[in-house]
This record gives structure tokens, C-alpha cells and sequence, in this order.
């Protein structure tokens, strides 16, 4: 079964599986779309159903793959002889996609609703584990701020030799770069 839809002002034939890339769309990766704007369903070796404008009751349930961009356009403009020119970069936002039913019913398809049914089961196991977690990090973070209050006094004792060093040999070398200097001036005359 195949399905036109019309998503971000675009139509779009697709089929069970497929995997396209549509103007943004809001959601994560993972997050099932339901696009209604579905213009035409159709089936092998039967007609297919067009809709005016739409079908009605007609949905395609996809996954989100991926937010991410499109390639750069390059947008160049100029006005001859007016030394005008101008170099701008552009790249659109997109969603990818993988189609995972057309529905001509517009029912959700079974797998979406068992991946969302386990997220709501384990969302309150965690919230009794973080709960607890807290009370055992404050003391733990407690003693690595002691610590870091020793280790900068040593790192500026130890600092404090290596700048010294440093000033002296910058002195050694400017001596050697006025005798030559000199020198030169005494070839060209």
C-alpha cells in the first residue's frame, strides 16, 4: 500500500518502510508523527482512492529518525558595476523519517503503541531510584571540594619557578641579535 502525503507546503509518495526527509518537524529521534494531510491512497491491482482535497479518516504513522540540516545553498547576489557583492550560506532545517504504516483508517499501529506503553510503566520505577540517589551524592561531593582547595596552593609554588626561568632566557638571547645587526650595516657601507 502507498500514500501520497503533503507535509511542509511538499507532497510526498511513500510506502511501509520508506525513509524521507520533510521540512521540520517537531518531536525526538523516536518519537512516532502521525501526518494526516494524506492526498491519495492506493493498493496494488486495485484503484486508488483520491481524495478532494483529502482522504478523509486517511493517516501515515512515521518515526523520527533524525533533526538535522539539509545541504548548503549558496545565495550570491551582485549589482554589476556598483562593486556590490555579497556571499551568504543557508542551510535548512530537516526531519528524516521512516514510514511506519498507512493506515487508510487512520488507526495507530500496534507496534507504536506497545514502545509507548513500556516508556510510561518505567518512568516511575526511575523517579523512586533518583529519589534516593540524591541523599548518598551529597556527602561524596562534599569531599572532592576540600581537595581542590589543597591541590592550587601547589600548583602556584610550582608555577612561580618556571616564569623565572623563562624571564632569563629571553635576556641571553637579545644580546645575540644586536651583534649581528651591526655587522650588516658595516657590509652595505
Amino acid at each position: 500500500m502507498f500514500a501520497v502525503i503533503r507535509t511542509g507546503g511538499k507532497q510526498y509518495k511513500v510506502a511501509k518502510d520508506d525513509i524521507i526527509t520533510v521540512e521540520k518537524l517537531l518531536g525526538e529521534p523516536g518519537d512516532t508523527v502521525e501526518v494526516g494531510d494524506v492526498l491519495m491512497i492506493g493498493e496494488d491491482g486495485k484503484a486508488p482512492t483520491v481524495g478532494t482535497p483529502l482522504v478523509d479518516k486517511a493517516a501515515v504513522f512515521a518515526e523520527v529518525v533524525e533533526q538535522t540540516k539539509s545541504d548548503k545553498v549558496i545565495v550570491f547576489k551582485k549589482q554589476r558595476r556598483q562593486g556590490y557583492r555579497r556571499t551568504r550560506g543557508h542551510r535548512q532545517n530537516v526531519t528524516v523519517l521512516k514510514v511506519l504504516d498507512v493506515s487508510p483508517s487512520g488507526a495507530k499501529p500496534k507496534a507504536a503503541a506497545k514502545k509507548a506503553a513500556p516508556k510510561k510503566a518505567d518512568a516511575p520505577a526511575k523517579d523512586a531510584a533518583e529519589a534516593k540517589k540524591p541523599a548518598a551524592k551529597k556527602p561524596a561531593a562534599k569531599k572532592p571540594a576540600a581537595k581542590k582547595e589543597a591541590a592550587p596552593k601547589e600548583t602556584k609554588a610550582k608555577a612561580a619557578p618556571k616564569k623565572e626561568a623563562a624571564a632569563k632566557k629571553p635576556a641571553a638571547k637579545k644580546p645575540a641579535a644586536k651583534k649581528k645587526a651591526p655587522a650588516k650595516k658595516a657590509d652595505k657601507e
